[in-house]
This record gives C-alpha cells, structure tokens and sequence, in this order.
C-alpha cells in the first residue's frame, strides 16, 4: 500500500465530490493519459477539460468512492456518480471502476471501466435499452462526448 497514493486518489475524488475540476486536474501530470467508454481515450489537456466540463454541467450530482488502494506503481478505486443526463432529464447511476498508473507523485494514467450499455439505458431510455449494446449506439455516444467536449473547449 502506498498513503501517498491512496491519499492522491482519495483528494482527487473528494474534490470531484465538490465538482472542482481544477482540483481534480492538479493530480494529474501534464501528459496524462484518460479512457473511458463514452470519451474513448483523451490525452493532456483533454482530460483536465472533460472533468471541467462534466463538473460545470453537472446537475443533481452526487458521488461516493471506496476501496481506494494503490502500490507504489498503480492503483485502483471503486466510485459511483448519480446524475441528471442533460440531454433527456433521466437520472443515470453509474458504478465505475477505475484504474490508475503514477508517476512523480500525480497520476499519469486513468482508465475508467463501466458498462456502457447499462449507462445508455438509463441516460437514453428506451433507444439505450433496444439499442445501447451496438457499436452504432457506441459509437454515436463517443461522437456526442466528443462533440460536447470540443464545443466546450471553444468556448472557453
């Protein structure tokens, strides 16, 4: 078990609890690597600007965190984010596992794993449900969270 690590994950996610993305940011190092299912992989600023982006149109927002562990290499944390999904008003619980590689004392690498078929049926409803398995549906909601993500970097 590394406490430096441990401690790094816990303040990443406490500061997520408080939707403060500039916190979240100043854990990771400035080359970090992120995937996930719905962004794919995002490198660098990419990923500081996803959570500044999610955190900002974050809406009836709630998240809990546990098992939290790390070596003096790697880690891993168990968290759950409750949310409005602005595009239909459905509340999306999404469990999560993630995954983290370090390095000088910051996180270089974090990959979140959830599923994504579970995530459509609960943010798009019925369309998720029949259709949320596919690489279509897949593939349309990368292209959305891309889309959002580059809409919000302009806009800045």
């Amino acid at each position: 078990m590394s406490d430096t690590h441990n401690a790094l994950v816990t303040r990443f996610y406490e500061a997520f609890q408080r939707l403060d993305a500039e916190a979240m940011s100043a854990c990771y190092t400035d080359d970090v690597v992120f995937s996930d299912p719905a962004f794919g992989e995002l490198r660098g600023r990419d990923a500081g600007d996803m959570w500044r982006m999610l955190t900002t149109r974050a809406k009836d927002f709630s998240l809990t965190f546990d098992n939290v562990r790390s070596d003096e290499r790697t880690g891993g944390a168990h968290w759950v984010a409750t949310y409005l999904f602005s595009q239909t008003g459905n509340t999306v619980v999404n469990d999560i596992q993630a995954r983290f590689v370090f390095r000088d004392g910051k996180i270089c690498e974090h990959h979140d794993s959830f599923d994504l078929w579970r995530w459509s049926r609960q943010a798009l409803g019925t369309k998720g449900l029949l259709l949320g398995w596919t690489p279509l549906v897949r593939n349309a909601v990368r292209a959305q969270a891309l889309k959002g993500l580059r809409a919000f970097q302009a806009s800045r």
